[in-house]
């Protein structure tokens, strides 16, 4: 099981092995931290995601792409729910973070660091997707040693550090 921590700050500057991009099911960029991502990574993890995911991916699944010119490795992108559209199902929000650390590990990352899932535009209520992610990263059986709840915000930041205990 990972080390967990929670970390105030920007994720696209987090020096860890891969990233993990909340991204949406088209997988060709958007807005929050999908398109941070992108913008901070440049071309290459679009090019890469039109070449790797010609049809998107579906929500719950992950699957990565090079870094570009972000300092990690790797980007893993997962499709969380759309709280906001209807999609309520926990145990898609959960697989995010699951299906995430399996690729990780298939990639040899030992080090990760997420973004809260589906907890900014897609609506999902923030003390729930807290509570998710804590659950489902911390009792998960993978290699990846360090993983990382990167919080933009102090308030979330706070609530995260709450999360963890």
């Amino acid at each position: 099981m990972p080390a967990l921590t929670a970390v105030h700050g920007d994720i696209t500057t987090q020096q860890v092995d891969a990233i993990v991009n909340a991204a949406n099911s088209a997988m060709r960029g958007g807005g929050g931290v999908d398109g941070a991502i992108h913008r901070a990574g440049g071309p290459a993890v679009l090019q890469e995601c039109i070449e790797r995911f010609p049809d998107g991916l579906p929500t719950g699944e992950a699957g990565w792409t090079t870094a570009g010119d972000l300092p990690s490795r790797w980007v893993i992108h997962t499709v969380g729910p759309n709280h906001r559209a209807g999609q309520t199902d926990r145990s898609l929000l959960t697989s995010c973070y699951r299906r995430s650390l399996e690729v990780a590990d298939e990639l040899g990352a030992r080090s990760v660091a997420f973004p809260l899932i589906s907890a900014g535009i897609y609506g999902w209520p923030k003390e729930d997707a807290i509570a998710a992610a804590v659950e489902t990263l911390a009792t998960a059986e993978t290699q990846v040693a360090d993983v990382r709840i990167v919080a933009f915000d102090e308030a979330t930041f706070a609530q995260v550090s709450r999360g963890l205990g």
